[in-house]
């Protein structure tokens, strides 16, 4: 088995707020992010597979790249990122969008192929959800 990674870029602003918290709360909660703001983020999604015999490739790139384009990239990209429908209800932490980015792949891609989705929001953060088996 061999893991592949791609990497892909957007860029979006959001705000950290719990729903369920009041607007004193969520402030004191979240400091500055409670703030609107944005992030130039990276976005990791690694694959496994067996390299195919003829091609010698483990994933069809094609594929991953039109999956990550039309379940995320399209609706992300230069968004506020809590008026994404995919995204109602998520905390925008590097966490949440981690899980959410996961929910949204898994389906477009070949089963059980999907072993990763990272979230890089800073150069310092940088969030991975392995699914729910890990």
């Amino acid at each position: 088995m061999l893991e592949l990674t791609r990497i892909y870029h957007f860029s979006a602003g959001h705000r950290l707020a719990n729903a369920a918290l009041s607007p004193e709360a969520n402030a004191a909660l979240y400091g500055p992010c409670h703030r609107p703001h944005g992030h130039n983020y990276y976005l990791e999604v690694t694959v496994a597979g067996r390299p195919d015999r003829l091609t010698g490739m483990a994933a069809d790139l094609g594929q991953l790249d039109r999956a990550v384009s039309e379940r995320v990239l399209d609706h992300v990209d230069h968004h506020t990122l809590e008026s994404v429908p995919a995204l109602a209800g998520v905390v925008t932490t590097g966490e949440g969008l981690a899980h959410a980015f996961w929910r949204l792949l898994a389906p477009a891609l070949p089963s059980g192929t999907l072993r990763r989705v990272t979230v890089v929001e800073t150069a310092k953060n940088r969030f991975e959800y392995r699914g729910e088996e890990s």
